[in-house]
């Protein structure tokens, strides 16, 4: 017992460049581990962006659409009005 507090069988100090060294090399085998795990949720995250801007874009395109019809339809209103029948109250 006496042994373990002069720290003979202790791991000597590691330098800084060492410690830097060891924790990198902690730091690949991590995402090494977590590489296939980290690529399903980009996978996951970019697919639900994905479909979130397609039916924005979607969903602009119609409105721009019925508007358009709305516009012919009060044009075809207004076009039907004037061309309609002529009385003494509307000549």
């Amino acid at each position: 017992m006496a042994e373990k507090g002069t720290g003979a069988s202790a791991k000597p100090a590691l330098s800084a460049a060492e410690q830097q060294l060891f924790r990198r090399r902690q730091e690949l085998d991590y995402w090494k581990k977590n590489a296939a795990r980290l690529r399903g949720r980009n996978l996951l995250t970019g697919l639900a962006i994905g479909a979130f801007v397609v039916g924005m874009f979607s969903y602009t395109i119609l409105s721009v659409k019925q508007e358009r019809i709305v516009e012919e339809l009060d044009e075809e209103v207004k076009i039907n009005h004037i061309r309609g029948p002529r009385t003494s109250a509307n000549s």
